[in-house]
């Protein structure tokens, strides 16, 4: 990584608002730690709960200056925008169901937008939602990490510099385990990720299918044309979506093969990806982050490293150390945290970013992963019908 561009431009970091992300909250530290791991930011306020109470509890046990503790997040937003010093940046990570409307107000103070993923649990939403930041000239993240790994981007920078030929297969799953027992009764108060208004239409997709969708078009750079797909719960009696399967038309005409489940006894966390083209195929998988197989049409199979021999401009300034040494999921986060700080100092500074900056999931990421999780759900209803996207 070089050396801090966001001091080197602004003369100070960006300060951040983080809202969600409390006590308890894998997904709130990886954020956090995500934005201070390049010194890019700092966390200067935040609503950690939607209890105020319990807001400014752990947002004091964080550290944060006693003077920007608020009840709400529109207190946050109304007086952070009215401050001399005030935040530059909203990080966004509550249940689905308040990723709009947070989003949403956000732009409106104008404030530039870090938001978890799926952007929002509907296409109206994800529609206007991008409206918005088109017509602010704002920054919006969308946080799909994987994106951020050394090998994802060397993988991208590959199929961008035509080593693969035109894209003719991809094949990619994100399989876990972590919801295989049979299903337990019903709980009188749901969870948020299992009750469909707030944790949207599928829980398989807007967990981890629109992951698998957007790291399928962030290595190609291929929009889909046409799916038939099936959805659906493993599990009996479970009353949410467990896994998903599809069949992918491309835009450029290839085919490919999508699979989905949380469901599958004893898996981790195994999201695998191989992309073959008309000179060779790229095979990639998140539990072994470090290595990217290049299988060439006429040649040994090849195995790229982070930083190692063969590594693209992209790849490398996502890797911090030397080849050998492990880098994984609180890095992939850090990179698109980075980048997409590089693009906001440089727009409030009226510079042109750097490009390699640029690759961060946006608004139109988000609206193409609401869709997709639409047209899934439309096709499965049909009995697999093809749908276009």
């Amino acid at each position: 990584m070089e050396l801090n561009p966001v001091i080197s431009t602004l003369g100070r970091r960006l300060r951040l608002a983080v809202i969600g992300g409390g006590p308890g909250s894998f997904i709130g530290a990886m954020h956090r730690q995500a934005a201070r791991l390049d010194d890019r930011y700092e966390v200067v306020t935040g609503i950690l709960s939607s209890d105020p109470d319990k807001s400014k509890k752990a947002a004091q046990e964080l550290g944060m200056n006693p003077d920007r503790l608020y009840s709400s997040v529109q207190e946050l937003l109304d007086k952070e925008s009215a401050r001399e010093d005030g935040i530059d940046v909203v990080a966004i990570m509550t249940p689905n169901d308040s990723h709009y409307e947070y989003s949403m107000a956000a732009l409106e103070h104008g404030f530039d937008v870090i938001c978890d993923k799926p952007m929002t649990n509907t296409l109206e939403e994800a529609e206007a939602l991008h409206k918005k930041v088109q017509e602010s000239g704002l920054i919006f993240c969308l946080t799909h990490n994987y994106t951020g790994y050394p090998m994802v981007r060397q993988a991208k920078a590959m199929v961008e510099d035509r080593q693969l030929g035109t894209i003719r297969l991809i094949q990619v799953e994100y399989v876990q385990g972590g919801k295989a027992d049979e299903e337990k009764p019903v709980p009188e108060k749901l969870p948020w990720k299992y009750d469909p208004a707030r944790g949207g239409p599928s829980l398989v997709m807007g967990d981890i299918g629109t992951h698998a969708h957007n790291l399928t078009r962030f290595i190609t750079g291929l929009e889909l044309d046409e799916v038939s797909a099936e959805i659906g719960n493993i599990v009996p009696g479970r009353l949410v979506h467990d896994f998903a399967g599809a069949l992918l038309r491309f835009e450029n005409g290839a085919r490919g093969n999508f699979w989905v489940t949380q469901a599958a006894a004893g898996v981790e966390n195994c999201l695998r990806i191989r992309v073959s083209g008309t000179k060779g195929s790229l095979e990639w998988m998140q539990e072994f982050p470090q290595a990217l197989t290049f299988k060439p049409l006429h040649g040994p199979s090849e195995n790229r490293t982070p930083n190692g021999p063969g590594t693209l401009p992209l790849s490398k300034r996502s890797s911090r150390i030397v080849a050998g040494h492990p880098e994984g999921f609180h890095e992939g986060f850090a990179n698109i945290y980075s980048d997409a700080a590089e693009a906001i100092s440089a727009r409030r500074a009226g510079k042109e970013a750097n490009p390699l900056a640029l690759y961060f999931p946006n608004s139109w990421d988000g609206l193409m992963g609401v869709r997709f999780v639409n047209r899934v759900i439309e096709s499965s209803k049909a009995n697999g019908k093809w749908t276009k996207c």
